[in-house]
């Protein structure tokens, strides 16, 4: 028995398990949660995925499992009344502990165990192809979800909140703890002559003109398992499942898949927003988000210029700041990132009339 499965078959027993642990290991390189796939005595293939909660980020794990439960039970039942087959490979199976909840507290850190989907892929690369799936996939997604009638919450406060991260930002230029606000000055000034514009959605929240809906806000091509036949077969990662815009989910896709350089690029030259990737993605994500008012679908370019620009402001806060926040591998890392992101941003507002032309012809 290795170390692994001897430290950690005292939780998974926690759980309401089919049989004894044989082994267990780790899974993946996840940056947030600690994740191990668990075999049981008498079958030949894994069983569950049992994952630690990352306390820290997560901090309210009763109303982030109350989320996930809500969600995964709104998709198994709308999978049932459409009389789908193969539902338990569709949507994600949390198990519940010998108490009923669908996780763990061993009194330092929180678990949960879910059901393991056998005979997936991922992918990490993004093709014009693949964010076509993603968009399609993304936009099913929220369109299931889009009548949930019971309540959820925030697991991650202010996560997309473009009001909250620009006054971090303005705290930090106020306090400038590294005196690193005048060598940066142009760019500061550059970022707060969009905050207005920036903040439009929180507005039109405001005066009643735009709903929040349950996005995911992690919009990924490897958020998603594809059967061995290339189909999608069910949305993961669910921790940050939330109440959001729209938005949310279009841009976090569109900043870190349609960025032709990198998230860091030194070469400014090389970053810019690919429209042969946000083509696929829309024209996915609209065809399957039949939910979206015409006011949600309108606003497509603006989170396609929002999100670069508001990550651009979380580096060059986090820079201000002394670097706290994000890993640095070098002194002015956050600079660089804070560059490349505006970069993005202002190739995704040049693109905002080929954008909105695009979306025109789709919906024709």
């Amino acid at each position: 028995m290795n170390t692994k499965t001897k430290e950690l078959t005292p939780v998974i027993s926690q759980f309401v398990i089919k049989a004894p642990v044989s082994e267990v290991l780790p899974l993946g390189n996840g940056l947030i949660n600690d994740t191990y796939i668990v075999s049981l005595e008498g079958f030949e293939t894994p069983c569950y995925v049992l994952q630690r909660i990352n306390h820290d980020v997560f901090q309210d794990v009763e109303l982030l499992q109350h989320n996930i439960e809500v969600v995964t039970n709104h998709i198994r039942q709308k999978l049932i009344d459409r009389h789908e087959s193969d539902i338990e490979r569709k949507v994600l199976h949390f198990l519940e502990t010998n108490d009923g909840k669908t996780y763990y507290f061993d009194g330092q850190s929180y678990w949960r165990l879910m059901v393991y989907i056998a005979d997936t892929i991922t992918y990490n690369e993004v093709t014009p192809e693949y964010a076509g799936y993603t968009g399609t996939a993304f936009g099913k997604f929220e369109s299931m979800l889009s009548d949930v009638t019971e309540t959820i919450g925030e697991s991650i406060p202010n996560f997309h909140n473009m009001s909250f991260r620009l006054k971090q930002l303005r705290e930090a230029i106020d306090a400038d703890v590294a005196s690193r606000v005048s060598g940066v000055q142009s760019l500061v000034d550059n970022l707060l002559t969009r905050a207005e514009w920036m903040c439009q959605t929180e507005q039109l929240f405001a005066d009643g003109s735009l709903k929040k809906r349950i996005c995911h806000c992690d919009t990924k091509v490897n958020n998603m398992l594809f059967d061995k036949d290339g189909n999608v077969l069910c949305i993961i990662d669910l921790d940050t499942v939330m109440p959001g815009f729209i938005g949310s989910d279009v841009g976090d896709f569109l900043r870190t898949a349609a960025n032709t350089g990198d998230e860091d690029d030194c070469n400014l030259d090389h970053v810019n927003l690919d429209m042969e990737i946000f083509k696929p993605f829309v024209r996915g994500y609209i065809s399957a988000a039949t939910f979206l008012s015409d006011l949600e679908i309108s606003l497509i370019p603006f989170a396609a210029c929002l999100f670069p620009y508001m990550q651009a402001v979380r580096f060059l806060t986090d820079f201000l700041n002394g670097d706290v926040y994000y890993k640095i591998q070098y002194p002015e890392h956050n600079l660089v990132r804070a560059k490349a992101q505006t970069k993005l941003w202002e190739s995704a507002e040049s693109n905002y009339s080929a954008m909105e032309a695009y979306i025109a012809e789709i919906r024709k």
